[in-house]
């Protein structure tokens, strides 16, 4: 019939509508970072701190060594990547444990590569690197170099495959691969920069919190400068949040003596651990809210 209209009764009439060509819509990807917010921030500052005195935990008050910890952890970054990776979509659960993998690990990745292997760091009966807390003895400039170096060898590459830095269009698993290896890298060149405000500095670790503090008081008034990009600035504070985590993590563990105020490392982590799991569940919970509320 020539007439796209068909009688279905003596009077009604059922318009066929013409055929159209116009594709559907792709459907928005889905995101797997959380969105960059003050809440962001103190979960971050968080877990940076807890990896300061987790990796010296292990390392430091456990014995176990730089070297054999950073083996560890490592492995456990791995495994935790891998799930994140995995994941289809934000799990805060996943996301936070690999930000606390990459912190713990950095921690000690960057005693072992800058710390003295002399043997005032070696555990009575440790002869050689592996047990005890030892290290390279690089120096805290020489591993910021080297450290500064692969971050900026990471950016590189990540430029050249042409995929986006901003958090909210890191969709795809490349892309999300190279933020991981960027984030590890730069939690543990920002390792390197507490201790070194800390211990080599003399500004001590409440001089070195305030320091890094100041720095990032500056980004966020450069935020309203339009032509520095947000992009820039979030890398940046990304980096010196976690100086700010190592000397607020010194702060709370080492002695009196020395500055801090010898809770000790496994009570602060424990209190550490308590609050980013809080901070953790309610993030959680919010992302469940925000997806009933899209499906409704």
């Amino acid at each position: 019939m020539e007439n796209p209209q068909a009688l279905t009764g003596p009077d009604a009439v059922v318009t066929v509508p013409p055929p159209t060509s116009a594709a559907p819509a792709a459907a928005p990807a889905t995101k797997k970072l959380p969105e960059v917010t003050p809440a962001f921030w103190i979960m971050k500052i968080a877990a940076t701190t807890l990896g300061e005195t987790a990796g010296d935990l292990f390392a430091q008050t456990l014995k176990l060594g730089y070297f054999l910890t950073t083996v560890v952890l490592f492995l456990i970054f791995v495994v935790t990547l891998a799930v994140q990776l995995r994941s289809r979509r934000y799990n805060p659960f996943f996301y936070w444990t690999v930000i606390l993998s990459t912190s713990t690990a950095g921690t000690t990745m960057s005693d072992f590569m800058n710390r003295d292997a002399s043997a005032k760091y070696l555990s009575g009966g440790a002869t050689s690197l592996g047990w005890g807390p030892q290290g390279l003895g690089l120096g805290y400039p020489a591993g910021a170099a080297i450290l500064i170096t692969l971050l900026l060898a990471v950016f590189a590459v990540w430029k050249s495959t042409g995929l986006t830095f901003s958090l909210r269009d890191i969709v795809t698993f490349r892309a999300e691969a190279l933020f991981w290896a960027a984030i590890l890298v730069s939690n543990t060149l920002g390792t390197s920069m507490g201790d070194f405000l800390s211990d080599s500095s003399g500004l001590g670790y409440a001089g070195g919190a305030l320091l890094v503090t100041g720095a990032l008081a500056v980004l966020v008034a450069l935020m309203r400068v339009p032509a520095v990009p947000n992009v820039l600035l979030f890398w940046i504070a990304f980096v010196l949040t976690r100086p700010l985590g190592a000397t607020a993590g010194d702060f709370l563990t080492k002695p009196l003596a020395k500055g801090g105020l010898d809770l000790g490392t496994a009570g602060s982590s424990a209190v550490l651990l308590a609050a980013l799991i809080g901070f953790t569940v309610h993030a959680q919970l919010r992302e469940r809210r925000g997806a009933v509320s899209l499906e409704q």
